[in-house]
């Protein structure tokens, strides 16, 4: 085997709170990534503790929203090439393999994107339009970098090349009610803050029926319908989550 060809790979992480994941996301990296970099927002839990188990480079830093975040610890990077990867996901092991093929040919695209697989509750989520969620997530750093407030996105320089992995990022979204009923306060007091900022105004026509379209779209268009119990759940509360950020648009709350 050549080692000269193969390129190395940093992965990049950023935590708040993540006792519940971080573990599990740093095991399925270690035989990939050549370094891994944790940027913590201040945990108050034992996320630090247990990154400090691991060989990985630790540095505590405010929050500065997603993107900003993000961004920062993929400066940190030593290699070019750098996997963003979330603390709620972990790589499985057919994607592993397929990434390790990768370096073996020295990353001969500037991108690459992944299917990622979605658990919720313990169940595996197939459709509601939650799988394949293809996402970008291993690329030439100096080529691309996060932008937005909320469901941030990477913007590319122009002719960038990409290829797809075949396996899943696997990503373990929402253990119970609770979590996922507080993930939508929090994205929808984001995205509300944002319309206002840019002026956009709500209206009640938007605050009736874009709820509807959204679960008919999920449950129905998507086959929600074959998820079972949870797919029916995850329509509905995308629906309420679509009704709190027009009602907090509309009313500026």
């Amino acid at each position: 085997m050549n080692q000269v060809n193969i390129h190395k790979l940093s992965a990049t992480i950023i935590t708040l709170n993540e006792e519940r994941n971080i573990e599990r996301c740093i095991q399925s990296l270690q035989s990939i990534a050549d370094e891994i970099i944790v940027v913590d927002s201040f945990s108050t839990d034992k996320t630090k503790e247990i990154c400090q188990k691991y060989k990985v480079n630790f540095i505590e830093r405010k929050w500065e929203g997603y993107s900003k975040t993000k961004n920062y610890a993929n400066s940190l990077a030593k290699h070019d090439y750098i996997f963003s990867i979330d603390a709620d996901e972990a790589v499985s092991e057919e994607l592993k393999q397929f990434i390790l093929i990768e370096k073996q040919k020295g990353f001969q695209s500037n991108a690459y994107r992944m299917n990622r697989l979605t658990n919720y509750c313990g169940q595996w989520i197939k459709h509601c339009g939650w799988y394949p969620d293809e996402k970008t997530r291993i690329w030439n750093k100096n080529l691309g970098k996060w932008e937005g407030q909320i469901h941030e996105t990477i913007v590319f320089e122009a002719n960038t090349s990409f290829s797809k992995l075949k396996g899943d990022l696997l990503h373990y979204s929402y253990h119970n009610l609770s979590d996922h009923l507080r993930q939508i306060k929090l994205f929808t007091d984001l995205a509300a803050k944002q319309n206002i900022q840019e002026g956009k105004r709500g209206s009640s026509l938007k605050l009736i029926f874009s709820p509807i379209v959204k679960f008919f779209s999920m449950y129905f268009l998507k086959l929600g319908i074959l998820d079972g119990y949870y797919g029916f759940r995850i329509s509905l509360l995308s629906g309420y989550g679509v009704f709190l950020k027009h009602k907090k648009t509309l009313f500026k709350a």
